[in-house]
């Protein structure tokens, strides 16, 4: 049997030097781009070894293996929901998230403020805010989620307004059929624009293992990555 935790470390290490790469050859200071892994599939086991080597945040597709891998953490590392969420599954998930990266609606948005509000008065959580960022769509296609340019104003109006909510960014996956540097580019822009209207910074989460570097080179973050860490995902 492999020995999985050497794996890991030096999935770590080469990762980590490859967003240094990108760093450097942008002109961007090494260290300014957060590396956020994805452990859809991987048991919780594999969260906990993240949290050994200094990891505090993962992400994850599904609420209910989300929720469930939450129980088994007790604290020990966060869980940022990167996946679509149906509104039904607001007041489930915020219970259990440390962060929100897929908000897309005004409707979701109300719904993750009633289910903060909820939450926190049965004692399901003790944090009061709720950091989300809302995931941008250049392709208007509903299935895949995200809110369009024009729909943005409307969640960040709500989110602005929530007692429990807290615009932490914007997050994006580019079209399977765009040019992704176009897609980041335009998706920072948004950033740098909302940053400067709030009078805070505010982040950009872009860029997967396949296309981290164009992320990087065009302003994200943060990236996302997963088999490159932890290697394929087990089989369902």
């Amino acid at each position: 049997m492999p020995d999985l935790s050497h794996t890991l470390e030096q999935n770590i290490a080469d990762v980590r030097h490859a967003i240094h790469d990108a760093e450097r050859a942008s002109g961007r200071a090494e260290g300014s781009v957060g590396l956020l892994p994805v452990t859809k599939f991987h048991p919780v086991e594999r969260i906990v070894e993240l949290a050994k080597h200094g990891f505090n945040l993962v992400g994850e597709n599904r609420e209910q293996e989300a929720r469930d891998k939450a129980s088994h953490l007790a604290g020990r590392c966060g869980i940022a929901m990167i996946g679509q969420i149906q509104t039904k599954k607001a007041n489930a998930v915020a219970r259990w998230a440390a962060e929100v990266h897929s908000l897309d609606s005004v409707t979701l948005a109300n719904g993750l403020e009633r289910g903060m509000g909820l939450a926190l008065e049965r004692g399901d959580r003790t944090t009061e805010i709720l950091p989300c960022m809302v995931q941008l769509s250049y392709d208007g296609d509903a299935a895949r989620g995200g809110a369009t340019p024009e729909d943005v104003p409307a969640i960040v109006d709500v989110v602005e307004g929530a007692r429990h909510l807290e615009l932490a960014g914007f997050m994006v996956v580019p079209p399977l059929d765009s040019e992704p540097r176009e897609v980041f580019a335009q998706a920072r822009a948004l950033t740098d624009a909302y940053a400067t209207q709030l009078g805070r910074g505010l982040r950009l989460s872009a860029g997967m293992s396949g296309d981290f570097r164009e992320a990087i080179a065009c302003g994200s973050d943060i990236v996302r990555v997963g088999t490159a860490l932890l290697g394929p995902r087990p089989v369902r």
